[in-house]
């Protein structure tokens, strides 16, 4: 395996990663999570 194999293995690795975690983040199961986490810092009182 010379270093242009790694190479291309890698960027393809984290082309999959990437297109995981945008597809997790876009999910229908995950909108309440996320909605919840952008409010917390208004339902904190001082």
């Amino acid at each position: 395996m010379d270093v242009n194999t790694l190479r291309s293995v890698v960027t393809v690795a984290t082309f999959v990663l990437f297109l995981g975690i945008v597809v997790w983040t876009l999910s229908k199961r995950r909108t309440a999570d996320f909605e919840e986490a952008a409010n917390l810092p208004f339902g904190q009182d001082d």
